[in-house]
């Protein structure tokens, strides 16, 4: 445990929150159906529009994440703002002395990572990093069966999204979503918490734009070759010059195959084709938010450590630099 004074049965995790987008209205739902938690405070972009949103769930909104941090009546900050941030609320509020839980990725750089993960173990405070992708039931289904297709020899991982007219958003601005598989981290941790370690990386990308900050499309392909031999890709586009949706994860072994499309799951031999029940993605930020709250009342155990997220952090910066100079990197390097 954390705090011993959590342990009273009257004690509340006093919260504040910096964000106001889609995962911060989740994380916000999420705390108010937990009585163990009390919704402080909320930081956003702009103070009107943080102010209609803290309305609603009866927080006082404040200014700045900087004011919130320093803030002595939070326990717990909760950052759910534009990736480019992150790294640098993460710090101050541990230093501050404040528990965090941080949505993917903790931060854009490798070494900023590190030093955050070390300075929560120096501060004695939990440092949690969000990945509910590997609570939802696509992941799930895939941990059950992913023993029945025998040795796997290649995986292919596609997510792709288009829109037009690409939206004037931060989750298409270079310097505030970041490299694609970093704000993406996810489509690479998934692949990372079933298959371990990654002996090398490739990428190419392509952005189409007309202005310096903000795109229109991303397309992003990442080949990993991991210590076991398993071949893997994952494909990451979005926006306007791309036509048709996919959401696609493949297994192939030497007994069998694995294919998720959409929210259908099958399994697949020479000569049958099992389906495979695949469970909801709706709840992840509240079970999130619970096992985090367990955590810090009852020191219960969290499904995925910040080292971990910073492995695969390490593996988005190979991709990254393979992209940036047309190389093979290997892991080792990183």
């Amino acid at each position: 445990m954390y705090n011993s004074e959590a342990t009273l049965e009257t004690a509340k995790v006093r919260v504040g929150l910096v964000g106001t987008g889609y995962a911060a209205k989740f994380r916000t739902e999420a705390l108010l159906h937990d009585e163990r938690s009390q919704l402080v405070a909320i930081a956003g972009h702009t103070l009107e529009n943080t102010q209609a949103f803290a309305k609603d769930y009866q927080a006082e909104a404040i200014s700045s994440w900087q004011q919130l941090v320093e803030r002595e009546d939070i326990d717990l900050v909760i950052i759910s703002t534009i990736n480019r941030d992150h790294g640098a609320i993460a710090r101050a509020a541990l230093t501050h002395g404040k528990h965090v839980i941080v949505e993917y990725p903790l931060a854009l750089d490798v070494e900023e990572a590190k030093e955050i993960i070390a300075l929560a173990k120096a501060q004695n405070k939990l440092l949690h990093v969000e990945h509910i992708e590997i609570l939802g039931g696509l992941h799930q289904a895939l941990k059950q069966h992913i023993e029945k297709v025998g040795d796997i020899f290649y995986v292919r991982y596609s997510t792709i999204s288009p829109r037009y007219p690409a939206p004037r958003k931060w989750t298409y601005n270079h310097e505030l979503f970041g490299f694609p598989l970093m704000g993406a981290l996810s489509r690479l941790h998934r692949l990372t918490d079933l298959f371990g370690e990654v002996f090398t990386v490739n990428c190419h990308q392509r952005f189409w734009q007309i202005e310096p900050e903000y795109y229109q499309t991303c397309f992003c392909l990442t080949q990993l070759c991991f210590t076991s031999g398993l071949l893997a890709q994952v494909v990451y586009g979005k926006g306007e010059t791309l036509w048709q949706q996919e959401r696609k994860f493949e297994v192939h072994g030497e007994k069998g195959g694995l294919i998720f499309d959409g929210n259908q799951g099958f399994f697949m031999q020479a000569e049958e084709t099992t389906p495979i029940e695949v469970g909801t993605r709706r709840g992840l930020f509240a079970k999130d938010t619970t096992m985090v709250l367990d955590r810090i009342f009852d020191g219960s155990p969290l499904y995925v450590t910040p080292e971990a997220s910073l492995y695969t952090l390490k593996v988005a910066e190979a991709a990254k630099r393979a992209a940036e100079t047309g190389l093979t990197i290997f892991m080792k390097d990183i």
